[in-house]
């Protein structure tokens, strides 16, 4: 997509801004359009089809316009939903209760089901049963347990387009017949439906023989399964960049809002950007004028080891590192907060490892603060006590009584390994490098301030006290949890800065500084990347490959890439993040 330029000012000077919304990487192979394609070219002469997806697709306008593209040659089909498979509502509720939470408006425990415990064994396979010449095409989430034979359509949907259309009240959970309130629904997406629907697709993948894309409403974009799985293949050996998206939210700023292209302006604010989180991003692939969107986590199941290289002995193929920025320009500040204990997340919530976080400053207001670690004299019963007071009687409290405050600085990285209370301030543009996991937040402080709907935030008080380390306070905070960069000369016009993260991160950051270019090995690591200060960069990996990427745009080089080149493009010296998991992290299970 193209994106017209724009000039903002920064400390450091004017930059010209030219950040790609809709990021694409060439697929290896066409990209199809339409209903009347994929029934000419495919479904036409099989007698039986399975036509899969996650949850969200719009399966009425799915099978009306398929109903219709068949009609068209003549020809009738009988389409049935694997909805009829189903065990009955109450019974699949009573089976995932477990998981939820019970009154937990926010966390539930990753499930251990799968999408073959939501449905009657006999019932599915009675299903194909055709007794006449008629061709039949089973639909829905869950379509291919039908048959171990018959070819697989898959029809996958971003999280976004998920969220969207839940918020509209067009998406109900798995087997559900009612809409809920839309944070329970949610919360069971997280814990339940996306860990049954992603398990499912894992399986499937080696095997579809179509993989489609349906969050166009009137139309639908495909390809070849042999082409998908050739074209990740690829990208697992060169670079990829997801589709970052962007939220609002009651703190946001307006500084993503104002320089990057192609946001919509109507929204209040933008609060985040998620420039690489696995669970939420995709991947656009394109083929001339036609895209395809697919979950990353596509790219992961297929692709782990040549991405990860060394950490897929540790991470199988959950990807480890996320990006993503917190904007606070004329914003608020977040609330205060903590992330869960590695123990406490496992045997809480069934995650693998615990949202270990730190913040670097990409921009900043001289005013701006980073709030991190407590004040010498904390005592916890007294500040629980306060915390307590605050939200029952909806009073402000002055948090900085037990919570240090510091300067925000530009390039800083401020470390905020589990058990840490921290927020940002308001003005800051935070670039979050942090684990995978991240909706494991911990509120004991928001300020007394609603939801963007004018409802009460709910807090996690007794869930804070559970996991705060109160040994990080006072000179500790300014010793262990701001990073002191490290300077090595590289040559007369390049440079790499250390930032040493804290023992508990398995992740650390460098940043690489240079007038014309540099040469990077992964040493058998991925590398996710950000160019945070400079114009833009030509990347070119040893394979061969070439891309351009633009200021505070995220990408990734896989570890099977071996070594990439990064060359300056702009009038400036050239400053890229790079953050990779550590080589000792690879062999703790």
């Amino acid at each position: 997509m193209e994106q017209q330029q724009k000039e903002m000012e920064l400390a450091n000077g004017k930059v010209n801004l030219n950040y790609e919304i809709c990021p694409t990487y060439p697929a290896q192979g066409e990209i199809f359009k339409g209903f009347d394609a994929l029934v000419t070219n495919i479904l036409g002469d099989l007698p039986l089809c399975l036509l899969d997806g996650y949850i969200g697709v719009d399966w009425h306008t799915v099978v009306s316009n398929l109903e219709a593209s068949f009609k068209s040659l003549g020809k009738e089909v009988r389409f049935v939903s694997v909805d009829q498979a189903l065990l009955p509502t109450s019974s699949i509720e009573t089976m995932v209760q477990p998981f939820l939470g019970g009154d937990d408006p926010i966390f539930g425990t990753k499930t251990s089901l799968s999408l073959v415990d939501f449905f009657d064994g006999g019932r599915l396979k009675s299903l194909i049963y055709n007794g006449s010449a008629q061709q039949i095409v089973v639909y829905g989430c869950g379509a291919a347990l039908c048959s171990s034979t018959a070819p697989i359509v898959y029809i996958d949907l971003p999280k976004n387009i998920i969220q969207k259309r839940m918020r509209a009240g067009l998406v109900r959970n798995l087997g559900a017949q009612r809409l809920q309130d839309n944070k329970q629904t949610y919360k069971r997406f997280y814990f339940v439906d996306w860990v049954v629907l992603n398990k499912h697709k894992k399986a499937l993948l080696p095997h579809i023989s179509i993989m489609a894309d349906q969050q166009e409403s009137d139309t639908i974009s495909w390809m070849y399964g042999d082409a998908l799985r050739k074209t990740l293949k690829q990208m697992s050996q060169s670079f990829f960049r997801v589709r970052p998206w962007f939220e609002p939210g009651v703190w946001g700023g307006q500084w993503l809002k104002n320089h990057l292209p192609g946001l919509d302006q109507e929204v209040p604010n933008y609060a985040w950007s998620f420039e690489m989180i696995v669970p939420e991003n995709g991947l656009v692939l394109t083929d001339g004028g036609n895209q395809l969107e697919i979950s990353f986590d596509q790219l992961m199941y297929q692709e782990s080891e040549n991405v990860l290289g060394r950490a897929h002995r540790r991470f199988g193929d959950e990807f480890p590192i996320r990006f993503d920025f917190l904007d606070t320009y004329e914003g608020g500040n977040l609330s205060i907060q903590c992330h869960p204990r590695t123990a406490y997340i496992r045997e809480n919530f069934g995650e693998s490892f615990t949202q270990d976080e730190t913040y670097y400053i990409v921009d900043c207001e001289v005013d701006a603060k980073v709030y991190l670690g407590f004040q010498d004299n904390i005592e916890p019963k007294r500040f629980k006590q306060a915390l307590e007071q605050s939200f029952e009687k909806n009073e402000a409290l002055n948090i900085e009584d037990y919570v240090q405050k510091f300067p925000a600085e530009k390039h800083g990285l401020y470390l905020i390994p589990n058990g840490t209370v921290h927020a940002s301030g308001k003005n800051n543009l935070v670039l979050e490098i942090s684990a995978t996991p991240y909706i494991f937040t911990f509120k004991m402080y928001d300020w007394v301030r609603p939801d963007l709907e004018g409802n009460p935030r709910p807090l996690n008080i007794d869930r804070a006290f559970d996991n705060l380390d109160f040994s990080r306070k006072g000179q500790a905070v300014i010793d262990t949890l701001i990073s002191k960069p490290v300077q090595q000369v590289l040559d007369e016009q390049s440079s790499v800065i250390h930032l040493p993260t804290h023992p508990e991160h398995f992740y650390t950051v460098d940043r690489y500084e240079f007038d014309d270019r540099v040469n990077i090995l992964t040493h058998g690591q991925c590398h996710v990347l950000m160019l945070v200060e400079g114009e833009s960069i030509e990347l070119t990996t040893a394979n061969g490959s070439k891309h351009v990427f633009n200021f505070v745009e995220t990408f990734a080089i896989p570890a099977a890439a071996h070594g990439y080149s990064l060359r300056n493009l702009g009038q400036k010296k050239a400053k890229v993040v790079v953050a990779f998991v550590k080589d000792e992290a690879c062999l703790n299970q």
